[in-house]
């Protein structure tokens, strides 16, 4: 696979977004550049999720405990992929909590990602496991803020954890959504996924920080479901006609969808929707190992699709 890092990205922000509470962005959201959280009260902090490479997660670092704030003593990892744990290790004082699926898959899967792309400087990147684990919500109290953990999916992944803030009315959800960025659920679920939107809107929640791309409002949970609906009907109509995922994806108008980044996803998310439609049981149990090499094989899929190299620029 051919990977273009040429691209100069701006550099990543710190926002409060509610009192006490912000935003780690880093533009432009594509593969692997995520976004992370930070939660502040009565001298306490807790992270959300680190950053794919040792640079990232250590200006990420220098963020986070700027203008005299503590060092992390809770990170939460919202599922267990590399560009939202790699950086673990970055915060030893910081104990790590996650969904109990989610260490399962990070032990499992180890540093697969550097493979899928060999040309990123990935540095000193290692697996950190999280200490604490739940399969049911948890409640973290941050200082006087309390911080929910809860267990939504299988979505994105089959491990994935949103971060509610109730007090402060912010919802961080992972990569269950994505602001300005195409989904992405090979490795979890279609159906799961509009599931999960369905969740979140119950939260009620007035600000969004989610996995990838800009901080928003209720309205990315309408263009992701708007976009997981169309991808279930492109399947169901590609499966009765004998198509195979990139077939049906490159005869497919992205229409609205065409503005959001990465659309070559498209092909991955067909694979997961056309093996929903052939009846593959909701949320069944992966490979990791197994998925990790097929999805070498879907990722040329998505170098076809686009007609160029994929660009990564973690």
């Amino acid at each position: 696979m051919t990977i273009s890092a040429e691209k100069i990205l701006p550099e990543p922000s710190l926002t409060e977004v509610a009192d006490g509470v912000f935003a780690y962005l880093q533009p432009d959201g594509g593969w692997c550049v995520s976004n992370a959280g930070l939660v502040v009260s009565d001298g306490v902090a807790a992270l959300v999720d680190t950053a794919a490479t040792e640079a990232r997660t250590r200006l990420l670092r220098e963020h986070v405990t700027a203008d005299g704030r503590p060092a992390p003593a809770v990170l939460v990892n919202t599922h267990s992929h590399g560009d939202h744990t790699f950086g673990n290790h970055l915060f030893p004082e910081a104990t790590i909590f996650a969904h109990a699926h989610a260490r399962n898959e990070m032990d499992r899967a180890g540093l697969h990602l550097t493979e899928l792309w060999p040309g990123v400087v990935w540095g000193d990147v290692r697996v950190a496991l999280p200490q604490v684990t739940y399969r049911d919500p948890v409640t973290v109290h941050v200082g006087g803020l309390a911080v929910e953990l809860v267990p939504v999916g299988p979505a994105h992944t089959t491990n994935d954890t949103v971060v509610w803030v109730p007090e402060r009315g912010v919802l961080f959800t992972g990569d269950i959504v994505m602001s300005g960025v195409t989904p992405f659920c090979p490795l979890g679920s279609i159906a799961g996924s509009l599931r999960a939107v369905d969740e979140l809107r119950r939260f009620g929640a007035t600000t969004l920080v989610t996995g990838h791309g800009p901080v928003g409002g209720p309205e990315i949970l309408d263009v992701a479901e708007r976009y997981l609906r169309w991808v279930r009907d492109l399947a169901r109509e590609g499966v009765a006609a004998g198509s195979t995922p990139l077939e049906v994806a490159r005869a497919a108008d992205l229409g609205p969808f065409a503005e959001l980044k990465e659309p070559e996803r498209l092909v991955p998310n067909l694979h997961r929707a056309f093996a929903e439609e052939r009846s593959t049981a909701l949320g069944e149990e992966l490979d990791i190992v197994a998925m990790a090499r097929e999805m070498g094989v879907i990722f040329q899929e998505m170098v076809t699709y686009k007609g160029e190299p994929l660009s990564c620029c973690a």
